[in-house]
């Protein structure tokens, strides 16, 4: 079983780009998506991020999740902590799920692999870039949060051109038609390649 990671800033459109993939049949991995379910049920998680953060990160048995990027957007060295609690949490689970996947190759979509090192441990990078206006306003959109604060979680991830040396492939996500040609081919190289 293969292991491609896909990931690019926030804003780049990750998340439906892993649509177009799994509309292709390969199972994607979420892991935004899983750390907060892992950080609501795992009681050792859960447990820790008390300790770091306090009971208030958790609101009627539910992770606070604006009270959290509130404590560890705005202090790089509490951030750290928290990815040091949720990461290795993700990368198990992550592990686990795709041992019982039966495709080729499976996608691991996730904002920051480049910056917390999954990417060595995965077959493939697919990065996912997008003009940093658009990326904003699509931020806008989505968590209707202050172009502040959204250009405060950009400065936590790297530049894309560093990104781009790491990356064995890279898609433009600016039309979606565009994206949507470019994502099949990419999947028709991975097939090729590993199956």
């Amino acid at each position: 079983m293969k292991m491609i990671g896909l990931t690019g800033g926030i804003g780049s459109g990750k998340t439906t780009v892993g649509l177009m993939f799994q509309d292709l049949g390969i199972p994607v991995y979420n892991s935004d998506k899983e750390a907060r379910r892992i950080m609501n049920e795992d009681a050792e998680v859960r447990k820790a991020v008390i300790l770091l953060l306090g009971k208030s990160a958790y609101k009627k048995n539910v992770l606070d999740r604006n009270y959290v990027a509130a404590k560890v957007f705005g202090d790089g060295a509490l951030l750290q902590k928290l990815n040091e609690i949720v990461h290795p949490a993700v990368k198990n689970d992550f592990r686990a799920w795709a041992s019982l996947q039966s495709s080729p190759y499976v996608i691991q979509e996730a904002a920051i692999l480049f910056e917390n090192g999954g990417y060595k441990e995965l077959d493939d990078m697919i990065l996912i870039t997008a003009p940093k206006e658009i990326r904003i306003d699509r931020i806008k959109k989505r968590d209707n949060l202050e172009e502040s604060a959204i250009l405060e979680r950009m400065r936590h991830q790297w530049p894309e051109e560093k990104k781009m040396k790491l990356a064995h492939f890279v898609i433009h996500n600016e039309y979606l038609q565009d994206t949507l040609i470019q994502v099949r081919n990419i999947h028709e190289q991975l097939i090729l390649k590993y199956a």
